[in-house]
């Protein structure tokens, strides 16, 4: 049976990247594919974009084994995208700092993956990736620092380096 990872993290970290990297890089591993009520041409992470009402819909007919709201958006994890822990594999879920108490719920062997980056760097990702406005990245950097709850263990990475660099240190935790 595989394991269930959240990686979480403030805007800008580079969750995706590492993600992307990790499971490109080892088979066994699942990166869960999120659905967002956000355009799918937003571009980031491989996603199902969809109205906000579809979401709504798709949450009552009890179709998500996690979800979340954060920065004025849904977020939603499969039941279906969890079908790979019986083929063993990890499934690796970009996730919420805000939704750990509802994923540990949903998942009791849940493990959590702390990412973080200067504060410089945030901001410049942010900037980089062009789909928030200037206010919009203000109000993410000030989340930055947001703590995980008391009591969640967490290993730490900081992507503060090269893409390869993060990757690597992604894949450490995760075979660790």
């Amino acid at each position: 049976m595989g394991r269930v990872f959240l990686v979480v993290g403030p805007s800008g970290a580079g969750k995706d990247t590492l993600l992307a990297g990790a499971a490109a890089a080892d088979p066994r591993l699942h990166w869960a594919r999120r659905v967002i009520t956000r355009d799918s041409a937003a571009g980031g992470e491989p996603f199902e974009g969809v109205t906000e009402s579809v979401f709504q819909a798709r949450l009552q007919a009890g179709e998500f084994a996690l979800h979340w709201q954060a920065h004025e958006l849904w977020y939603g994890v499969p039941v279906a995208e969890l079908k790979q822990l019986a083929a063993g594999r990890d499934v690796l879920i970009n996730g919420s700092r805000a939704a750990l108490p509802a994923a540990l719920t949903a998942f009791p062997t849940l493990r959590v993956i702390q990412i973080s980056a200067p504060l410089e760097v945030l901001a410049d990702r942010l900037a980089s990736r062009g789909r928030e406005s200037h206010a919009d990245i203000v109000t993410r950097l000030q989340r930055a620092n947001y703590a995980l709850p008391e009591g969640v263990p967490a290993i730490e990475i900081s992507n503060d380096a090269t893409p390869e660099k993060g990757i690597a240190r992604l894949l450490y935790a995760l075979r660790a």
